[in-house]
Order: structure tokens, then C-alpha cells, then sequence
């Protein structure tokens, strides 16, 4: 029997290789004698880098830089470069939303230079081609952080410096690009989304993602005007109009800036998909698990384990779900995509053992799991 594992990183708890690792535990000692094919998957969030690093071998390394975090403070952050003419940029490894030191600051005061840092850090090297993981920010900004650091300027109606941020941008009164990073221009910036999201509106970064982020449901309305009036003039300064575009909304407004610079957003999941050949490995299995830390009705939104099951569904393999928690609400919707959905604790369990067992509840899951694929498949 051939079983395919391809899950997401289970965020704050496991990367997506440890995922891997548990589950095979788990399945082996059902399955002594099971082909186990291991794809770890991302879909531009948490676990980006290490998917992709995994999935190129030697070709890639891991390197560190040190950067600006989202609260303004110095954070070592990775990221990767393949053939050394490729760079691998994860979002959530600069200003990510479990940095507990980035999450201090107020909503409205984080930014995102780092990113824009580590762009022109890479510039410098002669890099050209960057494929960004946006997924897991803690921002709220716009974006405005990294074209900050990448040479443009926010100023208010006296002609002041403003702060990139969405407290320094509800001053804004004028964008001036002139000095913007021109090795922009010869960049391809693939831009890694799991959401279509433009930059404002009832859909838009501030309504659908600031909550999660601390932004209170009485100043979604207030900063959304801010952000929309910063990227009608970002636009103007640019002559090029993207905040309506699908990702736009994506990582708090980074998905804007990026599209503003010439990215393309590509659904992160597929592109890692592409590159870890994974219907290769489906092709003549038995089975697909997948997984992530959370399921709900978001994971049917191109998250990485809705990928997966398309593909195995294409290919006729079935397909299960095996995440951290799975929402209950969300069940009915996720059983028409999966051949069973299935939470790690077998009880109630507090929040924090959950994380800290993760590996062994995993190998639990999986083991019982396995019974139940080898009565199917008989």
C-alpha cells in the first residue's frame, strides 16, 4: 500500500516535515510494510520556506539576515536562495503573528520594512527573481512599510514625513515614488497568496483579517478609509492600479504593494505543489492525508489542504484530513471535500498540551487512521 503525505505545518507547533515525521510513525506501526511518500506542503504562510527548501534540495540554502520586525524592533529571520539567482522570502519569518514581540505593539503601529529591507538587501547581491510567502503577517499596513524601505516616501498635507503605518498613514496627503528602488523594474516577483482578497472594502485585509490581528470591530471602518486613501495615491504616484486585484488584501495590504511593484500573485499552494511534483506522487497511490493546525471554512479558500484534495481528486485517490483542531461549524462543508475529517485530541485537552504533544497525538491520529484505510482499500 502506497499513502501520500502531504499536510501543512501545524502553525506555532510543527513545521510541516515534522508533521510528515509523526504521521509516518503512526501509519508504521499499523503498516510495517507501507510505502509512505512524503510532500510537505505550504501554501505561502508558516512553513513556506522550509516546503520549498525541502522540495529543491541541494540546489537551495537557508541563510539569516537581520531585519526591522513589525514593532520596529531587530528580528533574525530566514529566508532562502536557490541557484544562487533565486531568492525565497516568507513573510511570517519577518513580522509573523505568533513573534509575541511584534504582537505587543498596536495594530496600527506595526509595519513592514524588513521585508522591503531584505528585498534590497537581496538587490544588492544581483537577485532578481523572488517568490514572497505572504500568508501568517501580523501587519496591517498596506504595505507601506516595505515601499518605504524601498525608496518611497509618505508625507502629510505640510509636507512632513509620515510613518509607514496605519496610524502615521491617516495623515497622508501625498506619495512621492520618485525615489523608488528602479532595479524594481528588471524584478520578477512571484507573490505566494492563500487569499484573493482585495486591499479594502467589506472583503478587503482590514474587515476580514485585521480582527485576527487586534484590530477592534468599532476601527475596521476608520482604518479601511486610511488604507483605501493611501492606495489611491500610492497608485497615482505609480500610475498603475492594482488594490482591486485578487491578493491585493493579502498579509495586511503587503499583497497591494507588491502588485504595485510589478508582483504577480499565484496561489501559494499550487506553486508549492508544482515544485514538490506532488501529483507525481499521488499518481497509483492508495490514499492522501493532509492537514494543518486548524481546519474551518477559510481552509476552503485555497489553503494548502483544499489544494491537496483537489489534486487527489482529480487524480481518483482518496483523500482525509488530519489537522490540529477541526471547527465544528465548518464540518459539513469540509466532509464534501474530504473522505474524513479528523482533530488530534481524543478528549477535551488544554490549548497548550495540544501544541506540546503534537507529534505524539499526531502518530496516535495516524495509527488509528491506518485501520481504517486498510478496510477500505481491502
Amino acid at each position: 500500500m502506497k499513502i501520500v503525505l502531504a499536510p501543512d505545518s501545524f502553525k506555532g507547533s510543527l513545521g510541516a516535515p515534522e508533521v510528515c515525521d509523526a504521521m509516518a510513525r503512526g501509519l508504521r506501526r499499523a503498516m510495517p510494510e507501507v510505502e509512505i511518500v512524503s510532500r510537505p506542503m505550504a501554501d505561502g504562510g508558516e512553513g513556506t520556506l522550509d516546503a520549498v527548501l525541502a522540495a529543491v534540495g541541494e540546489r537551495g540554502t537557508r541563510e539569516h539576515a537581520e531585519l526591522t520586525g513589525a514593532a520596529g524592533d531587530r528580528v533574525r529571520a530566514a529566508y532562502g536562495v536557490i541557484d544562487g539567482t533565486t531568492a525565497v522570502i516568507e513573510v511570517a519569518q519577518i513580522v509573523g503573528i505568533t513573534d509575541a514581540d511584534g504582537m505587543r505593539a498596536h495594530v496600527e503601529d506595526r509595519s513592514t520594512p524588513g521585508i522591503g529591507e531584505l528585498i534590497a538587501q537581496l538587490l544588492d547581491r544581483g537577485i532578481r527573481r523572488f517568490m514572497i510567502g505572504l500568508g501568517g503577517s501580523s501587519t496591517n499596513d498596506g504595505g507601506s512599510g516595505l515601499l518605504h524601505a524601498l525608496g518611497a516616501r509618505f508625507r502629510d498635507a505640510a509636507g512632513r514625513d509620515v510613518a509607514p503605518s496605519a496610524r502615521g498613514l491617516a495623515s497622508l496627503a501625498s506619495v512621492d515614488a520618485a525615489k523608488l528602488d528602479a532595479r524594481l523594474a528588471s524584478c520578477e516577483l512571484s507573490v505566494m497568496s492563500d487569499v484573493d482578497n482585495p486591499l479594502c472594502g467589506a472583503m478587503g485585509a482590514t474587515a476580514i483579517f485585521g480582527p485576527q490581528k487586534g484590530v477592534q470591530a468599532n476601527d475596521v471602518a476608520r482604518i479601511d478609509a486610511v488604507l483605501r486613501r493611501y492606495a489611491t495615491l500610492s497608485e497615482a504616484a505609480l500610475a498603475r492600479a492594482v488594490a482591486e486585484r485578487p491578493g491585493s488584501g493579502a498579509a495586511g495590504g503587503l499583497g497591494f504593494a507588491l502588485q504595485l511593484v510589478g508582483g504577480t500573485v499565484r496561489s501559494g499552494a499550487e506553486v508549492v505543489c508544482d515544485l514538490v511534483r506532488l501529483d507525481d506522487a499521488i499518481a497509483g497511490a492508495d490514499w492522501v492525508i493532509t492537514g494543518e493546525g486548524r481546519s474551518d471554512r477559510q481552509t476552503l479558500l485555497s489553503k494548502a489542504p483544499f489544494v491537496v484534495a483537489r489534486h487527489a481528486r482529480a487524480l481518483d485517490v482518496p483523500v482525509t484530513l488530519l489537522s490540529g483542531a477541526v471547527d465544528p461549524a465548518a464540518l459539513a462543508d469540509l466532509d464534501r471535500h474530504f473522505a474524513g475529517c479528523f482533530a488530534l485530541p481524543h478528549g477535551p485537552m488544554p490549548l497548550d498540551e495540544c501544541i506540546r504533544d503534537a507529534a505524539a497525538l499526531l502518530a496516535s491520529r495516524a495509527e488509528a487512521l491506518a485501520y481504517v484505510i486498510a478496510a477500505a482499500v481491502k
